[in-house]
């Protein structure tokens, strides 16, 4: 009997076979009908720990109102929302790629609602991330310009390998698609920020962004940037640590934007149990 009532309760299945005891996390979404936010709607409708609760565009857009699973290839019965509010309140962990002003204004909103937030907002300012911190007081955050697995291992080998070729000198080339804003990428940025840190220097003191000016010779310890915005590059980061005789290179290629969705879902199961605070993608690997 007590297997049977298993059974009932499982809709038929053995708990071996797909029995979902646990309680689903339910999922807002800000941004929904941008590249990420459709990545995102595909990867939560694929995930059995999770259900798809809001999903959120700004007020206007020709999305408003629509099944919001009609952006990722199959409905869901979920309306997409232009309030922030309402999205906000009815879900567990908020997931947010838009824009900085944005960002903080929902992580405000989930702040002042308890809910916490997962970050893959790029173009992030100092002051921007004042801000996060003080929000990260009363919930969760995590704060990541990519949420790609890969990338994140990048950043630790990084670390490594700069600090024990300190003398090496470093440039990043990062490429993206032409409708790309922010250059150099917030994963770029973090690339330099893993180096110099690596080396006891701060990325505003060592960066150069453009050589055009400057006809002078390399500084040493600086650490070179270029971007390239062509076509629909899904984004792609090379670091090179160049000695006198041999040369490093640590690089990341994404050929799919699921690879972010599924590292920001692994984030927002990371964050959903974590105290208040701010974190980033090693935090949610266990790198720390």
């Amino acid at each position: 009997m007590v297997f049977s009532g298993m059974l009932q309760a499982c809709g038929g299945l053995p708990r071996s076979r797909g029995c979902r005891m646990a309680r689903v996390m339910k999922i807002a979404i800000a941004g929904a009908a941008g590249r990420m936010g459709r990545a995102l709607l595909g990867a939560v409708a694929s995930a059995d720990d999770l259900a798809l609760s809001g999903a959120l565009v700004r007020p206007g857009h020709p999305a408003a109102g629509q099944d919001a699973g009609l952006m990722a290839g199959g409905a869901q019965g979920v309306s997409v929302s232009t309030d922030p509010r309402a999205v906000i309140a009815g879900c567990d962990v908020l997931i947010d790629f838009t824009s900085p002003a944005a960002t903080l204004a929902f992580a405000g909103l989930c702040a002042a609602a308890g809910r916490p937030v997962v970050i893959g907002t790029t173009g992030l300012s100092a002051d921007d991330m004042e801000r996060l911190r003080a929000h990260a007081a009363l919930i969760p955050l995590v704060v990541a310009p990519n949420t790609s697995v890969g990338v994140t291992l990048s950043l630790h080998l990084l670390e490594i390998a700069a600090r024990v070729l300190a003398d090496a000198d470093a440039e990043i080339v990062e490429s993206h698609h032409r409708h790309k804003l922010d250059a150099p990428s917030g994963t770029a940025l973090a690339m330099g920020r893993a180096v110099a840190q690596a080396r006891g220097r701060r990325l505003e003191d060592v960066a150069v962004y453009d050589r055009h000016a400057r006809r002078e010779a390399r500084a040493e310890g600086s650490i070179g940037f270029a971007s390239i915005r062509a076509g629909e590059i899904v984004g792609e980061h090379r670091v090179l640590l160049v000695g006198a005789s041999e040369r490093l290179e640590i690089a990341h290629v994404a050929d799919d934007r699921r690879v972010f969705a599924e590292g920001a879902l692994r984030a927002a199961r990371f964050v959903y149990k974590a105290p208040a605070g701010l974190y980033d993608m090693r935090d949610v690997l266990g790198l720390r």
